[in-house]
């Protein structure tokens, strides 16, 4: 290997020039071959520009007309007392070597050892500027790909055209950014404001333009004053007062290789893009083009689970303009906005589920799951892996591992229905998860992290249950954070109405008949009625009349209760037994008068005769007159 060579090789990865890739080897290159002078001149824009120049000055210096000769021959020239030599470097055709020797013996000997040096100088340079090249191709692939990390997380694609935009025009060294999407109702490509054009989305016909043309073609295209053919569309210059010198624009495509739009850069600093641009902004687009498709995937599905949420939420809407329900909306509008443990008292039918998802979704946790469990439902033995989960062989039926309700609602809301039915084992359990905020499967030792709000509710006296030894008292405390009373629909006046109403709605949309009216007969006998199954009741009922009515009102006689099987009314309409005499029918009334104020106080005594108007001691006095037992459940 000669010395020019050895020393090319070893300068090939610590140079950023070419300069200083030739000057140390050749600097020993000319020690060898003696005392000559080398001038190494390159093209640039019609003139020729010294990268190198080593050895003592001459009198003469390279004459750059014969420079140039030698470049269009590719020939070797000898003029006075320069030789010019081409070097056939592939990737730098411009360049000439000058050589000039003091002592002319010695010329013939300098021209052989350059004559077979310089493919070797060629092949050296072309290295060295593959990999200068690689060098580069890896920094700007590192700038694309920081940028383009940051790009899949968005959720606005407003926010990340811009910043597509923002990241183009700093990477291609340009002016301007635009990113065209294909509208294909209107077969128009829209840009946006935020990429050049204030005030106006910016709308193009897809078969017009530079930009039309790549739509059609997929093929990039690029684009200055130089050329003959002027594609722009100047209307956009004329509208926005821009000047538009040189444009580069190549296809969006996604996945499968379709078009969905056009990204175009205008005006480069140095006056055109080249084909290094165009690599860049192929490789920007091919990631644009991803992180807008995640970005539009991500927002039809966060539209549609807001969509999802705001029909569930329809579904459960509280019926009523009684002050008990208007109480109980501001009640839960305060709740949901929190994260408080939730319990909820009432009859059955009252609507407890109902309350439960209405707080569940007017809190930020809507747009997460809400599960539901009825412990009444579930025997004491499956309680606790139908809430905690299992391990696979944990028990005889355990054939495969399985989530328990704490973990599928983990983010959102758990509502444990008839929680006064749970065994004292499942509530210790329950206790040590609401405290420790973890699980631990049946069967398995490992603990799993849950985040879930709790709304518990009872159609029974968990006062009574934790005097009984019933129900643990800490797990009373620490569910009754809140507690919310839903009255019963007796209590509710015409509030019946608007529930019989809406359910007719309902019900009539469902199967597709025009909704009846109601008579005024109908509407007293149903505000008549005592309603022991509350709300469930009364739906179970409309339920019935819309599916097997026919006409265009309801008559009273079209509504027929359902005996309750707590009484025995022989009036299903008014809940009074004619055959008994006023004071009997009376003392029936009180009794039941004073039962459901208990019940509603929630067993308060105090409360219940501050309610009726009474004070305590006469309360107890007139329970005994009428042969009730004041500690007695009711």
């Amino acid at each position: 290997m000669s010395v020019l060579v050895e020393g090319l090789f070893r300068k090939l990865e610590t140079s950023r020039s070419l300069d200083q890739l030739l000057n140390e080897p050749m600097q020993q290159w000319r020690r060898e071959i003696g005392d000559a002078c080398l001038v190494l001149l390159q093209g640039a824009k019609g003139a020729w520009k010294k990268i190198l120049h080593i050895g003592d000055a001459r009198p003469e210096p390279p004459d750059w007309n014969c420079a140039t000769e030698c470049l269009d021959s590719q020939k070797e020239i000898e003029r006075s007392i320069w030789k010019y030599f081409h070097v056939p470097s592939q990737s730098h055709v411009d360049l000439v070597l000058c050589v000039s020797h003091a002592s002319p013996g010695s010329a013939a000997h300098v021209r052989g050892v350059l004559v077979s040096a310089l493919e070797e100088l060629a092949y050296s340079i072309d290295l060295w500027q593959r990999l200068q090249q690689k060098s580069r191709d890896v920094i700007r692939l590192n700038q694309i790909l920081s940028v383009a990390a940051d790009w899949h997380a968005h959720q606005d694609l407003d926010r990340l055209l811009q910043d597509i935009a923002q990241a183009a025009t700093r990477l291609l060294k340009c002016d301007r950014a635009s990113i065209f999407l294909w509208d294909r109702a209107t077969r128009e490509l829209v840009g946006h404001p935020a990429l050049g054009i204030e005030n106006k989305p910016l709308r193009i016909a897809d078969d017009k333009g530079v930009a039309g043309a790549v739509f059609k073609s997929l093929e990039p295209r690029r684009w200055d004053r130089s050329d003959p053919r002027d594609e722009v569309d100047r209307r956009v210059d004329t509208s926005s007062g821009y000047r538009t010198d040189s444009l580069l624009a190549v296809p969006l495509l996604d996945q499968k290789g379709k078009a969905i739009g056009v990204f175009e850069v205008i005006n480069h600093a140095d006056g055109k893009f080249d084909s290094n641009d165009q690599e860049e902004l192929m490789e920007l687009a091919r990631h644009a083009a991803a992180a807008l498709s995640n970005t539009q995937q991500r927002q039809q599905l966060v539209a549609a689970r807001d969509r999802l949420t705001r029909d569930a939420a329809q579904q459960v809407q509280l019926i009523g303009s009684s002050p008990e329900m208007q109480q109980l909306a501001s009640t839960i509008e305060r709740v949901g906005n929190t994260d408080l443990a939730v319990l909820i008292l009432g009859e059955n039918g009252t609507g407890k589920e109902v309350v439960s998802r209405q707080i569940h979704y007017q809190s930020p946790r809507r747009f997460e799951p809400f599960i539901a469990v009825n412990c009444a439902a579930i025997t004491e033995t499956l309680l606790e892996s139908e809430l905690f989960g299992h391990e696979k062989g944990a028990f005889t039926d355990a054939h495969e591992t399985r989530s328990g309700k704490f973990e599928l609602a983990s983010g959102g809301t758990l509502f444990l229905d008839e929680i006064g039915d749970m065994s004292l084992a499942g509530q210790a359990k329950l206790l040590r998860v609401l405290e420790e905020k973890v699980v631990v499967r049946v069967g398995g030792s490992t603990t799993i992290p849950v985040n879930v709000r709790v709304i518990a509710a009872t159609n029974q006296n968990l006062v009574e249950l934790v005097r009984q030894k019933r129900f643990r008292e800490d797990l009373y405390f620490r569910l009754t954070v809140v507690t919310i009373n839903l009255p019963s629909l007796r209590n509710r006046g015409r509030d019946v109405l608007e529930l019989a109403d809406f359910f007719m709605t309902l019900f009539c949309d469902k199967i597709g008949r025009k909704k009846p009216a109601w008579s005024d007969a109908a509407e007293k006998r149903l505000l008549a009625h005592n309603w022991p199954g509350n709300v469930r009741e009364l739906r179970n009922i409309v339920e019935r009349i819309a599916y097997l009515s026919s006409g265009d009102i309801i008559e009273d006689n079209h509504i027929d209760f359902v005996r309750s099987p707590r009484g025995h009314e022989s009036n299903e309409s008014t809940g009074l037994d004619l055959n008994k005499s006023l004071a009997d029918a009376t003392s029936d009334f009180q009794t039941r008068y004073i039962e459901e104020q208990i019940k509603a106080c929630n067993r308060n005594i105090s409360m219940a005769a501050l309610k009726m108007g009474l004070q305590r001691t006469n309360l107890y006095r007139k329970m005994k007159q009428l042969g009730m037992k004041p500690d007695e459940p009711l």
